[in-house]
């Protein structure tokens, strides 16, 4: 329940986080509303008058009880128009201001920690009462610690030696959990020296330990060490069903992550009871484009490819739902796709010598002896040259190239080694790894190169349908993702994909006659160029399927071209208003240069001989520079308005959005484009003609400031008719030719 506009006294109605807030509020507008008397009251409150009896007594009674009946009932609306649904809930069938305002305080007044159990099977420490006393009591430590004052802290200590292991937030936090949040190192230190290994693995009210709490926040690896040092128990802790590794890696903190990872025991994550622990690992690692630290973990267990995490999805789901991390999800220059092409990385050397440094740390942690290897000096040497290269690379600026390409280079690595993983299993399997799932999540992100080397090393899965009975093909029609669509032309099953019919009864073409989804079209610039990519999706797909799809009616009896009239009608209309818009206000400054230049053409600069009529100045040069610049501005303009009138006039049916209306705009902007520079040139010739003998100084401002609305123009609506043109007669997002299985 919520108030209305004029009844509204707090911002937001209650609920079950703004109880501290909400009673403030409310509880000023009791007082100014002097109702707040009957909710503090103490008093019994007035019984209503013995209509029997009646005397000067009793009426008194009476109008005390109805004084107080109306403002409880106020008191009681104010604070009901204050609730929101569960709140008001609560208090639906209570009559008293006072008893709704004690009720929903004991409800939803947040309660202090006092008595507060803990209960965790993993700590020594397993009960735990926090009262307000303790908090009190170690206030001047908290502010120590949190401040970072080593020396408060010592004497605190040196008087309480106990104080280290104490609870000193109403969250149940630990100095250490504070000194690690705001990364004291020096207090870290000398707290870990003063604690037990148990006390290492002490949680607050969230189950974080001190640990996870540095992983999380400041993400300070010398922290991390100074307490994986005094107890590697703590790496085996879960924390919100996860290992401080993996915790890392979920709050984006790659180095801590990969320190974390290094140190805690593999048996952790690779054995079979553990193996939810080592999919979540992989599958955060994944996301965050660790792809050294899911590799090296994958070769110890190939099965964690496709193991389940907390979540319930495997590495292979997060990696197909990573399409950035491949370059097709790359959006590159030309010049800049072509220095990608020239990088060379050995696919070996990207991801074994990170793997070699990932177990030297390991080896290093647990104080063993490292054997330098042949294979180890040569990836040295290797690492040696790239330094250089990288060195130069980073002079050039385009480092980020060559960072770009190593992960994609070790992402086809990663990629590789979880495709090889799903060979041995069957259908039961793949579908309870979601194996299934991963493929067509890639078709719907458009992760092209996971769903090439899923097919090559599952080339069944082409067949495979979701649960509406869509193959991917259809997914990628619907997701409108091009690249994927076009690997139709290079499978011997194409007939057979190009037939397929949904549970509703859509076959491919209905999903090209479907609207695309907002993402993919908010990538194309204005409403009437999405409307020429969707026709041409439309046309594309029509140009692959048998002929009796075209008129094959879905569940809802509609034919393709049926369901693409529905589904594109607002885009068709907020296409026709984008043409208009756009072609009136070009129009305006087309007839207005059409105006300037046709006059200009009979008052020639210096005027015509009286005797003659012939113009003064039509023997000098620049004069001929005028009348041609003069010409083409009048002729371009006048074609300009033209084009832009025809495209005003249009009838704005679907097909006209695929070829007319875009080439009309075309011709429109680039002949508008032309007028306004050769008009500036007219311009800039009648100054020289006029001043060049006497002020040939006013030369070079003239043509910069004339310079100046053609670059503007050019600027603004350029990049616009360059977009119209590569859409139009561009060699487009459809490839036939598409190499798959090289």
């Amino acid at each position: 329940m919520s108030s209305s506009k004029e009844e509204r006294i707090v911002p937001e109605v209650l609920d079950k986080e703004n109880y501290v807030d909400w009673s403030v509020r409310v509880h000023t507008y009791l007082l100014a509303k002097d109702l707040w008397d009957i909710v503090e009251s103490n008093d019994e409150p007035p019984k209503p008058a013995d209509h029997g009896n009646v005397d000067e007594n009793s009426d008194r009674v009476g109008a005390e009880y109805r004084a107080w009946r109306k403002k409880n009932a106020a008191a009681l609306h104010a604070i009901q128009i204050c609730c929101g649904p569960d709140a008001f809930s609560v208090i639906r069938d209570i009559t008293s201001a006072k008893i709704a305002w004690e009720t929903l305080a004991s409800k939803f007044k947040p309660q202090l920690l006092r008595a507060k159990t803990m209960v965790s099977s993993e700590s020594p420490r397993s009960e735990v009462t926090i009262s307000s006393d303790d908090f009190n009591l170690n206030e001047p430590f908290y502010n120590a610690v949190w401040s970072g004052d080593w020396q408060a802290t010592n004497e605190f200590i040196a008087r309480n030696p106990d104080v280290v292991r104490a609870r000193i937030t109403y969250s149940g936090r630990t100095a250490l959990h504070v000194a690690a949040i705001n990364g004291h190192m020096s207090i870290v230190e000398t707290l870990v020296d003063k604690m037990s290994e148990e006390d290492l693995e002490i949680k607050d009210i969230n189950g974080f330990t001190a640990l996870a709490i540095a992983a999380t926040y400041n993400a300070s690896i010398k922290i991390a060490e100074c307490m994986v040092r005094k107890n590697t128990k703590i790496l085996t802790i879960h924390v919100t069903d996860m290992l401080p590794a993996a915790l890392a890696f979920r709050y984006g903190h790659m180095k801590m992550g990969r320190y974390l990872y290094t140190v805690t025991p593999l048996d952790n994550l690779v054995l079979p009871q553990n193996g939810i622990d080592g999919a979540t690992l992989i599958c955060n690692a994944i996301y965050m484009q660790s792809f050294d630290v899911a590799w090296e973990l994958l070769k110890h267990c190939p099965r964690l490819a496709v193991t389940p995490d907390r979540f319930g999805r495997p590495p292979i789901y997060a990696l197909a739902n990573l399409p950035s991390a491949f370059l097709s999800g790359s959006r590159l220059r030309f010049w800049q796709k072509w220095i990608y092409d020239c990088i060379y990385i050995d696919p070996a050397c990207a991801i074994n010598d990170i793997c070699i440094e990932l177990n030297n740390i390991r080896l290093l942690t647990y104080n063993m002896s490292i054997i330098r290897s042949p294979e180890k000096d040569s990836h040295h040497k290797f690492w040696s040259f790239r330094g250089l290269a990288l060195k130069f690379l980073k002079m050039l600026g385009i480092k980020f190239l060559y960072d770009m390409k190593l992960v994609h280079v070790q992402t086809f690595q990663l990629l590789h080694q979880m495709c090889a993983m799903t060979r041995s299993l069957d259908e039961i399997q793949m579908e309870a790894c979601f194996v299934y799932g991963a493929l067509f999540r890639a078709v719907d992100r458009g992760n092209v190169e996971f769903i090439i080397s899923l097919l090559k090393a599952n080339q069944e899965l082409v067949e495979t349908c979701d649960e509406l009975w869509r193959n991917i093909f259809m997914r990628a029609i619907l997701y409108r993702q091009a690249n994927v669509f076009n690997l139709i032309h290079r499978l011997d099953s194409k007939l057979a994909a190009a037939t397929a019919v949904d549970r509703h009864g859509n076959n491919m073409l209905h999903m090209a006659g479907m609207l695309a989804p907002y993402p993919q079209l908010n990538q194309i610039s204005g409403a009437a160029l999405q409307m020429q990519r969707e026709l041409q999706w439309f046309k594309e797909v029509e140009s692959i399927v048998p002929p009796w799809t075209i008129e094959h009616t879905n569940s809802s009896i509609l034919t393709p071209a049926q369901v693409f009239t529905r589904d594109h009608k607002n885009l068709r209309t907020e296409g026709e208003k984008w043409m208009k818009g756009t072609a009136t206000s070009c129009t305006v400054v087309g007839a207005l240069i059409v105006t300037i230049m046709f006059a200009a053409a009979f008052t020639v600069p210096g005027g015509n001989n009286q005797d003659t009529g012939v113009p003064i100045f039509l023997n000098k040069e620049l004069f001929m520079v005028f009348i041609i610049s003069d010409t083409i501005s009048l002729f371009s303009s006048t074609t300009s308005v033209l084009m832009f009138l025809g495209i005003l006039t249009s009838r704005y049916a679907e097909e006209d959005f695929l070829k007319s209306l875009p080439k009309k705009m075309m011709i429109g902007l680039s002949t508008l484009f032309f007028s306004i520079a050769t008009m500036m040139i007219a311009f800039c010739a009648t100054l020289l003609i006029v001043l060049r003998d006497k002020y040939s100084w006013i030369f070079f401002p003239v043509i910069s400031l004339a310079s100046i609305p053609v670059t503007l123009f050019a600027m603004m609506q350029f990049p616009l008719l360059v977009e119209i043109f590569f859409s139009t007669y561009g060699a487009g997002i459809f490839d036939r030719n598409v190499q798959i299985w090289n």
